[in-house]
């Protein structure tokens, strides 16, 4: 998948361009299904977008940072493997418990990633190479 980002008026508002799947969009229709955690799947208007990846499975533990950690109660709805296709994930903040080992092992790593300027630049370096920070208030087209 190819990414580009291009600002559009100074660096407040970008657009995220991912590919046109040559589908039919029709806006008065969607889905949201809620995988667990933070974890949920948005379909709409010929996107599909994945919220805060957190595949663990009941019992595993996540690191929260500072020496805490936290332990999943719940299995997710579906596997990361049973995946559809995803646009792009939006990620709220980088922790365990919103993106977790499976996530980041088994991600594409070309996938776009909407999080915050600190997220984006440690996804880098993980290797996710189209990870996009935004400031408050800031937003993206896509």
């Amino acid at each position: 998948m190819r990414v580009g980002w291009t600002a559009l008026d100074g660096n407040m508002t970008a657009t995220l361009r991912v590919p046109d799947r040559g589908e039919p969009v029709a806006l008065g229709e969607g889905s949201v299904f809620f995988i667990g955690t933070a974890t949920v799947l948005l379909r709409y208007g010929g996107f599909t977008i994945l919220t805060d990846p957190n595949f663990l499975h009941q019992g595993d533990h996540v690191h929260l940072g500072y020496g805490m950690t936290s332990r999943r109660r719940t299995e997710p709805a579906i596997d990361i493997g049973q995946l559809p296709r995803v646009d792009f994930v939006l990620l709220s903040h980088l922790h365990g418990d919103h993106f977790d080992q499976v996530a980041e092992a088994r991600l594409d790593k070309a996938i776009p990633i909407l999080t915050t300027p600190h997220a984006a630049a440690r996804l880098r370096k993980k290797g996710f190479h189209a990870a996009r920070g935004l400031e408050t208030w800031d937003d993206v087209r896509v």
